[in-house]
């Protein structure tokens, strides 16, 4: 190939099975050139359909993809004997020297093992991509003209993938570091009370747990299953997005009012779950990621006021209550959360009625209480159907509250009123429970809303 024959805008080619490492791949290509087509393929016979067609500049390949492997794909493009050589990147799990000898004589640009080293990476992608232009990171292209934002945000529901992070990245990875490179236990600690950050790892764990047949429902299992390293590579690709930190001070007004719902609704969520005994983790993730739909669209927004958009406080508040539904669905979907954790994010809001599991019903509880306003008074929430069939108390639900927020309740200050006994709706015997008898974990500091159709889901068990 000569220098005539390379295309106006670059075309880099990825050939990876795994999305999430395709996924930082695309993340760290798009970082150092944002006007570079990156044409992703997920075995190696798509790979060699697409370079019947096409020229591209850089070949970044998995040595293990299916159908055609990477290092037959290399050894395909090596006999076409262009010159100079297509820059080729062969990735791999195999690092012993008998795998790096059988690589050798075809001449790859990079031999690199698995878990990728990104930084390391990058500085080869800007060696190889940045010769023929300037660099152009974070450049968002300009609006097509007549583009409206409802059909930009129509256009962006069904691939938008990315999100305001609420931690700083950097200084979450500097203090995860351990002895040995960095401390998994760690890590958690540092991640645990971002939405989004969650949300990727757990889906990106499912993607490479597949085999195993087991979702992944916490952040702490799917850390658990992709390592401190791979994990610290995907979330260090989420923070080189456009819109992983706002910009605009309305925009980042609304995602703090967002983070800090979730929180409250998490930490309910995991009193509630110790009180009942449940699976107190899941419940806390659950109660996390109520806002992704909200943070996908507040991200699109960004992005839309980098391509020379205007927003106002009442477009972006019109924004949320128009998508965030949808954009959660379509990203929840897309990410192939474990459907018994979308049931429990679901139930923050509503469920059907039927018959619900102690879990749902523990999980609409936390979400009443997290959207209590400091003068209103849990009275009402007793008499809720969450409430009754947990058989919860009006004393019981002012002590959880007082636990985590220090409020007093207002309605410890006014008289009481005595009321006739409701009917009890029937339901399997628990057993009364009392929060005098609970001994919570500390509340993180930190501070998060939702979508999803509830789902039917069956009786009461304890897990």
């Amino acid at each position: 190939m000569t220098a005539v024959d390379l295309p106006a805008i670059p075309r880099v080619l990825v050939a990876e099975s795994d999305p999430w490492v395709r996924e930082t791949l695309s993340d760290l290509i798009l970082g150092v050139r944002a006007d570079i087509e990156v044409e992703m393929c997920s075995d190696g016979k798509q790979a060699v359909e697409w370079m019947k067609k096409n020229v591209p500049n850089l070949v970044i390949a998995a040595r293990e993809l299916p159908v055609i492997d990477g290092l037959s794909l290399l050894r395909g493009i090596r006999t076409l004997r262009r010159q100079p050589p297509i820059p080729f990147i062969l990735i791999s799990n195999r690092n012993d020297s008998a795998s790096v000898r059988e690589v050798l004589p075809l001449a790859p640009t990079a031999y690199l093992t698995k878990p990728l080293n990104t930084d390391g990476l990058r500085q080869r992608l800007e060696s190889l991509l940045l010769e023929r232009r300037a660099p152009v990171p974070g450049e968002m292209p300009a609006l097509t003209p007549g583009l409206t934002l409802t059909k930009f945000l129509d256009k962006r529901r069904d691939v938008a993938d990315g999100a305001p992070l609420f931690i700083d990245v950097a200084t979450a990875l500097r203090l995860s570091q351990g002895a040995a490179g960095i401390d998994a236990a760690l890590l958690e600690q540092e991640l645990r009370n971002d939405p989004h950050i969650t949300a990727a790892l757990i889906a990106a764990a499912n993607s490479a747990a597949q085999h195993l047949g087991k979702p992944v429902q916490t952040l702490g299992g799917a850390i658990a299953v992709l390592g401190g390293t791979q994990s610290a590579n995907i979330v260090t690709g989420l923070s080189k997005k456009r819109m992983a930190v706002l910009t605009d001070d309305a925009l980042l007004a609304q995602a703090s009012q967002l983070w800090a719902m979730s929180q409250r609704t998490a930490d309910y969520a995991r009193i509630l779950g110790r009180m009942l005994e449940l699976d107190i983790e899941r419940c806390f993730c659950a109660g996390l990621l109520q806002s992704l739909g909200d943070l996908a669209v507040l991200g699109c927004l960004q992005e839309w006021l980098l391509a020379g958009g205007q927003l106002t406080e009442d477009v972006i508040k019109k924004a949320l209550e128009e998508y965030s539904a949808a954009y959660g669905s379509a990203l929840r979907t897309r990410w192939r959360l474990p459907l018994e954790l979308r049931e429990l994010i679901a139930a923050v809001y509503q469920y059907n009625t039927g018959i619900y599991t102690r879990e749902v019903l523990a999980m609409n509880l936390a979400g009443q209480m997290a959207r209590l306003g400091e003068h209103e008074t849990v009275t009402t929430l007793v008499k809720t159907k969450s409430a009754k069939l947990l058989k919860l108390s009006v004393g019981d639900l002012q002590r959880l509250r007082k636990k985590l927020t220090g409020i007093t309740d207002p309605s410890l200050l006014a008289p009481v009123v005595a009321e006739a006994p409701e009917p009890e709706t029937p339901v399997e015997d628990q057993g009364e429970t009392d929060l005098l008898d609970i001994t919570a974990e500390p509340v993180d500091p930190g501070i998060a809303s939702a979508e999803d159709p509830a789902v039917g889901v069956q009786d009461l068990p304890k897990t």
